[in-house]
């Protein structure tokens, strides 16, 4: 992916979403633009116009952090947002590299233990691609029809956006997409030079007109807690709650855990889908699948 553009399209993204009331501007006049007018973001930041007009053509190269934290705070960007400006602007001043694949992720065998420790609730470990590196039994069975895509590595967004059974299993596939289309995008800062990610990014665009759609809005999140709902074959309705934990010791990975309110519908519904997995048929064990993965998961 291209910085210059990037960096252009993210903050003329940015600039059409706040308006004159919203930045404590005056809106008199007829205004020719949505949002903010790159005058108006420029003073905000306390910057030249010429400045600011140089950094939305895509050349953050050696502008500063009190810069670029001045101009976050003009455009109002939250932490996910803030932190996308800061990856661009890194990837701007350093040499560009060659796009690469990356070698397998290994999934530490202490991190499996504590997988399969978590009995009680799904839980699995992914990559910032959406991959899904690791799961629990339980996690396994709850993403059942995810794993049936025969396509490895198992990954999240692919069956969200390209798998005609996601809208029915994904009770809220819009947010859902939405949140993966953005996740996608924060990775692609953190590491524009991912050949596989890419790879996925080009095979979405090329397939999914939602995907399309989302991936040109250049929105970015930080998904760390929140709701998943899902309809379950085996189990019907489930509502639960994850918290996404990134693993200190293995960066670029998160451990995202789920778990229903005591006594509702949803923690019994979890009971079930524990009763469910374990008659699964012995070959198709949580991780047997992901064995096979050229992206990192271990073998059991």
């Amino acid at each position: 992916m291209d910085n210059s553009s990037e960096v252009r399209e993210f903050l003329t993204s940015r600039r059409a979403k706040i308006t004159p009331q919203q930045a404590g501007l005056p809106a008199a006049g007829r205004r020719r633009v949505k949002g903010l007018r790159r005058e108006e973001v420029a003073m905000l930041a306390g910057v030249s116009a010429e400045y600011y007009a140089r950094m939305e053509r895509g050349n953050l190269s050696g502008t500063s952090e009190a810069v670029l934290n001045s101009l976050a705070a003009a455009l109002q960007l939250d932490e996910s947002e803030r932190a996308h400006l800061m990856d661009l602007a890194r990837t701007a001043s350093t040499t560009r590299k060659p796009a690469r694949r990356r070698s397998p992720q290994p999934i530490r065998p202490a991190l499996q233990q504590l997988l399969d420790a978590m009995t009680e609730a799904p839980a699995f470990i992914r990559n910032g691609r959406l991959d899904i590196l690791a799961t629990n039994r339980l996690g396994k069975a709850l993403y059942w029809p995810v794993f049936q895509d025969p396509t490895r590595p198992v990954n999240l967004a692919r069956f969200q956006f390209l798998n005609p059974d996601a809208a029915e299993y994904m009770t809220e596939l819009d947010y859902q997409q939405s949140a993966s289309a953005a996740l996608l995008r924060t990775e692609a800062g953190q590491d524009p030079y991912n050949r596989d990610l890419s790879d996925l990014i080009g095979e979405l665009s090329t397939r999914s007109e939602d995907f399309r759609s989302l991936w040109a809005a250049h929105d970015v999140r930080l998904h760390r807690t929140g709701l998943k709902r899902f309809h379950h074959p085996a189990v019907g309705d489930l509502t639960l709650a994850f918290e996404g934990l990134p693993i200190p010791n293995d960066p670029g990975l998160t451990l995202t855990a789920m778990s229903a309110e005591p006594g509702s519908a949803s923690h019994d519904g979890l009971r079930l889908l524990a009763s469910w997995a374990a008659t699964l048929d012995q070959s198709e064990q949580p991780n047997s699948e992901i064995a096979d993965d050229p992206h990192g998961a271990r073998r059991p």
